[in-house]
């Protein structure tokens, strides 16, 4: 039957069921029948992009199916519309592998990119000129779905390429993803298929003014909506945010022995099949085109449109069109060979420069913040930018009441690219930078090789809360109950106005205090009690000493048994150390020699804060002489976790991408680091997976 003619027949049935017709009575034939003419309305409406019929007379058909399955429970199939309902909450999100690795993408961000990789496919396919397929690159959620026997049986998170979560039951909310599909017609047994969860500007839009109707707080972007849909536990909830799956990729395939080859041997073939068998692939959107030249034509007219697109994409990704042929140009151990993205430019609007906040952070950095004219870019509603220091609004040229031109790429957080001085209209006026601190009145100092304006005054109340804020948190005492928010609660009623007054709490005080109950209080006293016996690596970083970052905190406390032992180390000793430079040990140095500072270890040492060294450093491990760095998101570990693992294995943990560096670890969403240890010889690029296997060798 002719597409035309199984409409109209689908709209001819559809229409009896809605009057009610006598036949359409609960047999088990019927019923089926019924499920068919819901599948095919929600492909319309979800996938095609073009219902039939209104929201109101599916409901009718979606509730008379509900009414016949409740009659007929023995009838009701796996893959019926009504099983997309959300089952509740999820307890847990177990671990699974992926059948084929989800490998990352090489990325390129200009014509000269395109063209030395097109030239690379040449050499290595010795073709002349290669066809390619080009579709969007969708800023959502990457996922990987598998069918077995046309049933969906699993739907899983990118993790870290090896190993992701398997969300199933919130993969089975999204209704453009069909729980079960033919691909038994096709001689198809198992099936994976990778792509993408996004949310459209349009439903990203209605469920904000929803959210800020209900008084809660707008998400961010489309695509953090997406991701984050993705891990909630209540079904339910996920089920609202009308979420649309993107399937672009066939990574593996069992078959019988009846599969047809021919049937598809490009990749533009692949999207068609996946489109014929009710899947949201990019079809429509897809070019094809031979030669390079008309790839980079392609791109810039996608990046033109981009904005008039329903959702967000930050870029294209071009494939070699053949599969046989990609088959043979391969892949590397991070990307493959035959595909690469192309970035689009960064993002950019103009606003107004309305007022400049001047806020001190806990080394006393006074930091000019421009509340600006709030602007929809990149994905995100922008109100205020960081503008740095002095030298950066010289050298913008920025002016209160400015009119001015800002950009957002990718992830990155905005920055004003430029002021616009010939829009003035002469009542713009000059940013004037204090001379004195905005908290605590004390003069402002500039160090001769710094930008940044400070305030000495240890003990300014800005200071002091940020450096409370930071003593507390996660990766430094870690006093969990006692997070920023408490902390600024606590510090303006008086209950706190030091590090050492953390533990002198007044418990009579704090149950005073609203949302303070026995038991939350009793939580609360319990991590301070807990903190005091923390690493003393984790004091030391708690300490906030400038530069003094969580692996050389940990470099520092393997030289010594007490942490007063370092009043005796001297500027030159200390950059004797691994990692240790000229500016952070003057910094160490200074904090060790000022009196206030003694004065504050003396008095946490009094309340039972250990100030020793207790754990044993390990010389030889597994690692030995290896040296490490983390990226991304791990899936099975805490970055803290894996990194202590080095160090007890005896490796080591490198700040930062270095010739020194012997293996860089990636989880997910890895970033800039990654790109740096692809330019860099020597540098192993493994994943958390890898990672485990060598400390278990």
């Amino acid at each position: 039957m002719h597409l035309k003619e199984t409409i109209q027949d689908t709209q001819k049935q559809t229409s009896n069921w809605l009057k009610g017709a006598e036949e359409n009575k609960p047999t088990a034939k019927n019923i089926e029948a019924l499920r068919n003419i819901l599948r095919f309305h929600e492909h319309r409406y979800y996938v095609a992009n073009d219902p039939l019929i209104s929201d109101f007379e599916y409901d009718q058909l979606y509730k008379m199916l509900e009414k016949f399955e409740k009659e007929n429970p023995a009838l009701v199939t796996k893959d019926s519309p009504t099983q997309r309902v959300g089952a509740g909450l999820i307890k847990d999100f177990p671990k699974t592998q992926h059948l084929v690795p989800m490998l990352s993408l090489e990325n390129s961000y200009n014509e000269a990119d395109l063209i030395d990789w097109d030239r690379k496919v040449k050499e290595l396919s010795t073709l002349e000129n290669v066809e390619y397929s080009i579709e969007p690159k969708f800023d959502g959620a990457s996922i990987s779905l598998v069918y077995e026997n046309d049933f969906l049986v699993r739907g899983i998170t990118r993790g870290d390429g090896e190993i992701g979560d398997d969300i199933t039951p919130n993969i089975q909310q999204i209704k453009s993803i069909p729980l079960s599909a033919a691909f038994s017609k096709h001689h198809i047994q198992q099936i994976e298929i990778r792509g993408e969860v996004l949310l459209n500007k349009n439903n990203f839009k209605k469920y904000n003014e929803t959210l800020i109707e209900e008084g809660l707080p707008p998400l961010a972007n489309p695509r953090n909506a997406a991701a984050g849909s993705l891990r909630i536990k209540d079904t339910s909830i996920v089920a609202k945010r009308n979420l649309e799956g993107f399937l672009y990729h066939v990574s593996f395939v069992t078959t019988t022995g009846n599969y047809n080859k021919e049937i598809v041997h490009t990749h533009s073939d692949m999207l068609k099949l996946l489109w014929e068998l009710g899947f949201r692939s990019p079809q429509k959107e897809m070019k094809v085109v031979k030669g390079i030249e008309d790839v980079i034509k392609v791109v810039h007219e996608f990046e033109k449109e981009r904005d008039n697109l329903p959702y967000e994409i930050d870029g294209m990704v071009i494939k070699v069109n053949d599969l046989a042929l990609q088959e043979k140009l391969g892949m590397t151990s991070h990307h493959p060979r035959w595909a690469i993205a192309f970035k689009f430019k960064a993002r950019q609007a103009t606003s107004k420069l309305l007022s400049v906040h001047f806020q001190v952070g806990r080394t006393g950095a006074v930091t000019p913040v421009a509340k600006i004219q709030p602007v929809h870019v990149g994905g995100v509603t922008v109100s205020s930018i960081s503008i740095h220091n002095e030298d950066y609004i010289k050298e913008k040229d920025l002016q209160l009441g400015d009119s001015i031109l800002i950009e957002r790429s990718g992830d990155v957080i905005p920055q004003i690219v430029k002021s616009l001085p010939d829009l003035r209209n002469g009542t713009e006026q000059p940013i004037i930078f204090p001379t004195k601190c905005p908290e605590c009145d004390q003069a402002l100092f500039k160090p001769e090789d710094e930008a940044v304006w400070r305030c000495i005054n240890i003990n300014c109340k800005a200071q002091v809360l940020e450096r409370i804020i930071h003593f507390v948190s996660k990766d430094a005492m870690d006093i969990r109950s006692f997070g920023e928010a408490n902390v600024r609660k606590f510090f303006e009623v008086g209950l706190i106005n030091s590090i050492p007054s953390i533990y002198e709490l007044d418990i009579t005080a704090l149950k005073k205090i609203e949302g303070f109950g026995e038991k939350s209080i009793a939580n609360l006293q319990q991590a301070i009690e807990q903190s005091k016996n923390q690493p003393l690596h984790r004091l030391i970083y708690a300490l906030g000493i400038r530069y003094v970052g969580e692996t050389t905190a940990k470099t520092l406390a393997q030289k010594i048994k007490n942490i007063f032992e370092l009043q005796d180390y001297t500027e030159e000793s200390l950059k004797n150390l691994d990692d240790v430079g000229v500016k952070v040990a003057g910094s160490i140095f200074q904090f060790f020699q000022n009196k206030d500072n003694i004065d504050l270890l003396k008095k946490l040492d009094t309340l039972g804060v250990k100030m020793q060294n207790t754990t044993p450093v390990i010389i030889e491990g597994n690692l030995t002489g290896k040296t490490f760095v983390f990226t991304g998101t791990l899936s099975r570990l805490k970055r803290s976790e894996a990194e202590e693992m080095v160090e007890k294995n005896g490796g080591k943990i490198l700040t930062g991408v270095s010739s020194k560096l012997h293996y860089l670890v990636i989880g997910e969403e890895a970033g800039s680091k990654l790109e740096k240890a692809k330019k860099i010889p020597g540098i192993q690029i493994i994943s958390e997976e890898d990672f485990l296997k060598m400390l278990s060798t």
